[in-house]
C-alpha cells in the first residue's frame, strides 16, 4: 500500500515577483511560475508517481500550479478538490501592499513580528496559528484518510496552509515553523505508515532534473531525509 502525500507550494505568482503580500487576493503564475509547476511536473513523472487524488486552495495561482502539474504527468482530465481551507494565510491590511512599503508604514520589526511570529496577527488578517487551526481539519477529515486508504496525493498550496501540514508532519514547533521557508514549485514526497506518522521523506529538486535529462541521473540528485522511527 503506497500512502503517498505530495506537497508543493505553487509556482512564482504575480505578486510574488513584485514582493507583494498575497494572502488571499488571486494572481496568477507568472512565466517562471508557470515553468516551475511544468519541471515539477515532469520530475514527479520522472519518478513514476501518478496520482489518484488531488486537492488545492480556491486560489488561482494553486489552482494553475495543480492543473499544469497533472497535465505534465498525464492526467489532465483528474478531478479537482478545492476548498478555502487550503488557502494562504489572510494577512489582513498587509494583503496587496509590497513588503518594502509595509517596512517603511509599520516599520521593519512589527512587519517582521507580523510575518514570523506564531501567534501574531496583522489587523484583519489571520496568525500562523490561525492558519493551522483552519488547514489542520480539513487535512484529518478530507485529505489524511485518502492517504491511508492507499491512495496517491497531491496537495498544491502556498507557503503558510503547508507550513501548517509540515509542522505536524515533520514533528517540528511553533517556534521553528515560522521561520521554514518553502520554495515554489518544490515538492516535498512523504510515505505514512498506518498510523499517520512518516515513514520517510523526500525534498525533489526539479532543477537537478532538467540539468541530467535521464531520469536515472535525475535521481541521484534528490535529496531524501528519513525520519527516525517513533
Amino acid at each position: 500500500m503506497d500512502r503517498i502525500l505530495v506537497l508543493l507550494r505553487h509556482g512564482q505568482s504575480d505578486w510574488n515577483l513584485k514582493n507583494i503580500f498575497t494572502g488571499w487576493k488571486n494572481p496568477d503564475l507568472t512565466s517562471q511560475g508557470v515553468e516551475e509547476a511544468r519541471a515539477a511536473g515532469y520530475c514527479l513523472k520522472a519518478r513514476g508517481i501518478i496520482f489518484d487524488r488531488a486537492f488545492t486552495s480556491n486560489l488561482v495561482r494553486a489552482q494553475h500550479t495543480l492543473q499544469l502539474i497533472l497535465a505534465e504527468t498525464g492526467m489532465p482530465g483528474m478531478e479537482i478538490v478545492r476548498d478555502r481551507a487550503l488557502n494562504e494565510r489572510d494577512y489582513g491590511v498587509l494583503c496587496g501592499v509590497n513588503k518594502d512599503d509595509a517596512i517603511r508604514k509599520w516599520g521593519d520589526e512589527q512587519v517582521d513580528l507580523w510575518r514570523r511570529s506564531y501567534d501574531v496577527r496583522p489587523p484583519g488578517g489571520e496568525s500562523l496559528k490561525d492558519t493551522v487551526a483552519r488547514v489542520l481539519p480539513y487535512y484529518c477529515q478530507k485529505i489524511l484518510p485518502q492517504v491511508l486508504g492507499g491512495h496517491r496525493v497531491i496537495v498544491a498550496g502556498h507557503g503558510n496552509s503547508l507550513r501548517a501540514l509540515i509542522m505536524v508532519l515533520d514533528q517540528l514547533t511553533p517556534e521553528t515553523i515560522p521561520g521554514m521557508e518553502l520554495e515554489t514549485g518544490v515538492p516535498h514526497l512523504y510515505r505514512l505508515k498506518p498510523d499517520s506518522t512518516v515513514e520517510f521523506k523526500e525534498i525533489l529538486d526539479p532543477k537537478a532534473l532538467h540539468e541530467t535529462s535521464p531520469p536515472a541521473a535525475a535521481r541521484a540528485a534528490f535529496s531524501k531525509i528519513r525520519t527516525a522511527e517513533k
